[in-house]
């Protein structure tokens, strides 16, 4: 029979191993981009001409590793987020109508879905003569 202090450390152990990281696919992995170029680090692609694999994340990078590019250091990079991810602030997302969590070819649609379908209600204007 177990005892209320072994119950107890067993469920502090059960709590400590679930809290483990969890692993992000490189889909999942935010992309950067260089200040000075442009050029943008993408995990799912890695870095060819560095010898960095496919799926290693940006933090994960050697602290002397430059952009391939133009030969700028890490701290000219910055976070754009990972790819198809709603642009702007993560604790701005939930506000508005919510077009703020559209992602920007979302959002492209929209806009431009939205003109062509004005543009159509113009021109049946000259069907009402």
């Amino acid at each position: 029979m177990s005892t209320p202090d072994a119950m107890d450390q067993n469920s502090e152990a059960v709590g400590q191993a679930l809290e483990v990281e969890p692993v992000l696919e490189p889909k999942e992995m935010d992309r950067y981009e260089c200040s000075t170029c442009g050029y943008v680090y993408e995990p799912i692609k890695g870095d060819d001409r560095r010898q960095i694999a496919a799926g290693v994340a940006f933090e994960d990078l050697p602290a002397d590793w430059k952009c391939p590019v133009c030969g700028a250091p890490k701290k000219r990079f910055q976070n754009i987020g990972a790819v198809g991810a709603p642009s702007g602030f993560k604790e701005n997302l939930k506000y508005g109508l919510g077009v703020n969590s559209l992602t920007p070819g979302q959002k492209n649609i929209l806009i431009f879905g939205s003109l062509a379908l004005a543009f159509l209600f113009f021109l049946s204007l000259y069907g009402l003569q």
